[in-house]
Formats: structure tokens, sequence, C-alpha cells
């Protein structure tokens, strides 16, 4: 295997669309790093420069310490599987795995044994004088994914490779990939829009949005300590809610406006980090499983009136949206607490906000001025994707 190094990569296409601005970034080996943003955003644009099938503009990549940016594909021994299965369809499973190798002019004893231990790993041994007309959309991503381990390459680029499986195949597929992931040692760029197959599957994730980066994290901390108002709200499932807020001093202190309720601001959250201004507009925000349902007659701090909006039954849990003060907020609860409020439309209702777990953005450039807190030790808050995670910040 080798490590992987982005400097300044940038591309601009014909008409000066502008693909890539300049984003650095490396794959340690045998490390699995995850390009993750939406449509457009650049990730298969980074991906095809690195496999050579595209030139950079600017920028350079390395790989194992040498500068690759120039190499024809077939210099760089990288091995690359695509969104679709692309098999030969006139080859069987096992033409289909030994084409590369023989490329290479390996001799059969070499090819066979690569593609036995492979197969075996994949469990499709079976399939072997099948074609890809007879197997099943799984198994032929299965091959797809063998026909790249077989060739032993420095580094794996994968470009969302299970997106057209079922759901139930995808969440295989993922404990499937970390696992040769970890058997195969290998060093691992794996593109996804998908932030579960990120979250669940990554070391660490490269968030891109319109040709840059906005940050690169592991999985959990790029959950609780998004450094963007993108990257806040792009990961995290429901998202984050999001509402204007204006700083306001009262009883010694500072809060938050939202309509006319008000949220008084936790002491140590205010004093943590840089300055705020009153003066200066600001944008907060919220995650749905850190506010509290409350019954339509709740009083005291942070309490917020509203109307039940829409409500989501996802079995274990429950999303309820709530019209309150010109907004719409989202609140994730269990079923079990889900269940004892109205879930009809219209109907008077109120939710808590936790002030140490707000976070707070200038609303011009969407930075991060101000991170939650998270003081749970029980862990009686769900942290996300952590199940029962949450943690001290």
């Amino acid at each position: 295997m080798a490590e992987l190094r982005i400097e300044n990569l940038a591309k601009t296409f014909k008409g000066g669309f502008q693909a890539l601005s300049g984003i650095s970034f490396d794959v340690a080996d045998r490390e699995a790093v995850f390009l993750l943003g939406p449509s457009g955003a650049g990730k298969t644009t980074t991906l095809r420069l690195v496999a050579g099938l595209e030139l950079p503009s600017e920028g350079r990549i390395t790989i194992d310490g040498k500068d690759v940016s120039g190499w024809q594909p077939r210099e760089r021994n990288l091995a690359m599987v695509y969104d679709k299965h692309s098999l030969f369809p006139h080859m069987t499973v096992f033409e289909n795995l030994a084409y590369p190798l023989r490329n290479r002019k390996l001799k059969d004893a070499e090819i066979r044994s690569r593609i036995g231990t492979v197969t075996e790993t994949l469990q499709v041994s079976e399939l072997l004088e099948r074609y890809p007309s007879q197997l099943s959309g799984g198994q032929m991503q299965r091959v797809a994914i063998g026909r790249a381990l077989v060739r032993e390459a420095n580094v794996y680029l994968l470009d969302e490779p299970i997106s057209h499986l079922d759901a139930k195949l995808r969440a295989r597929m993922r404990v499937e990939f970390k696992r040769l992931q970890r058997d195969y040692r290998a060093t691992m760029l794996y593109v996804s829009h998908d932030q579960l197959e990120a979250m669940t599957m990554a070391d660490r994730i490269v968030l891109i949005n319109q040709g840059r980066v906005e940050q690169i994290a592991p999985p959990q901390e790029l959950f609780d300590r998004p450094e963007t108002l993108f990257a806040a709200t792009f990961v995290g499932e429901p998202s984050m809610n999001v509402f204007e807020a204006r700083l306001l001093q009262q009883d010694g202190g500072f809060g938050l406006s939202l309509g006319k309720s008000r949220i008084a601001l936790d002491r140590d959250w205010f004093a943590t980090g840089e300055p705020i201004s009153p003066d200066r507009a600001y944008l907060a925000g919220i995650r749905p499983q850190h506010v509290t349902l409350a019954d339509a007659g709740a009083t005291g701090v942070n309490v917020v009136h509203g109307t039940v909006f829409a409500v989501e039954t996802l079995g274990s849990r429950i999303i309820f949206d709530i019209e309150a003060e010109g907004t719409v907020v989202r609140v994730l609860t269990s079923t079990d607490t889900g269940r004892q409020y109205s879930h009809e439309i219209g109907t008077p209702i109120a939710f808590r906000v936790a002030p140490e777990l707000i976070y707070l953005f200038e609303a011009q450039t969407g930075r991060t001025v101000r991170q939650a807190q998270f003081t749970d030790p029980a862990g009686q808050l769900e942290n996300g994707f952590a199940p029962q995670g949450a943690r001290r910040q």
C-alpha cells in the first residue's frame, strides 16, 4: 500500500467552469478516507484526477512520495470501482477477475491463486463460471470489487460503488467494505454523497462543497464539532434546525430570541471562545435530538410554544415538525415519548431547548463561533449517529 497526497489541486474545464479550487488533503497508508458532499461538489472530478483520467489545471498528486500528476493511468497502480458494475458481459466471473492480471502478463498459477483468495473473501467462489447476466446486483458489485482487489493496487478508488443497491444490501455491503479494508490493509479513497456510508465506514471524512474543502475530520468529530454552517447542516439526519438569532442581555446574562420566545444562554457556553457581539448577525442551530417535547401548557425557562405541523413515524423514533414563531423546528424523540403527544396537525404543543447544546454561526460567513457542549456523562442524550454517546467537549 502507499500514502496518497493531494496538494492545492484545481481543475477548470473548457468554458471556464471551475470544478475544484485548490483542495488539499491526504490519505494515510491503509486509511479509508471518504470524499463526502452534494452532487456537483467536485468529488468524482477529484477521483478522476487521482486516477489519471483527467489532468489537473493546478496542484499535484503524490503516491508514496512520487509526483504522479502527469503519469498515465496504467503507470499509477491504482484500482477503481465505479457506481455501476462495469463487468464484461461476454466473460465469465473468472475471466472478468482474471482480465487485469492477464494484461499484466501474470502466470496462470499466480492468477488462480489471487482469484481464489479474493473470491473466498467476497464469498463468490461458486459464481466463477457464471456470466454477469446470471448474477444479482449485489453479486455483480462484489465481482467488480474483486476485480479491483486482485490487482493488489497501491490505492483503491471507489466512486459510490453501492449507491445502486437496495437499502438492505447497502447496509450489508457497508459492513463488508470495512472488513475488506481491514483484511487487505487497503489505502482507500471513497466518493459518496450518502452521509450514513461516510459516518459508518470512514476513518476520516473530507467534506467538500462547490469545489472547496469545508472540513476534514473523523466522522464523530465532524458531527459534534462542525466548523461551518454547511458542515453542521449537511451532516446529521434529520438535519440541524437553524434560525435567525438575535442576542439579548437579560438577568445579568445573555439570551437568544426566537420570535417572541427567549432562550437563556448557558454562561459557560457563552464565555467559551471568541467574543460575541449583540450588534452582529448570527444564526443559531440545534440538532433535533437535542430538543425536548413539552405539553402545550408548559412554562419556564427556554420553553417555546407552537403547533404540530407534521409528524413522521420511523419505527423506533418519531419526528415532530413544530411550527413556532414563524419557523418550523424538527424534534426527534423516541416512539414511547412521541406517543404521549397528539399527532393531529394544528394541535398546540411546546418544546424545550437545551442552551448548552446550541451552535452559533456568523450569518455572513457561515463560520462556527460556538460549539455545543455535551455535558451528559450518563449518555442520556442521543448524540447523532453514535448511539447514546454524548460526551463532554
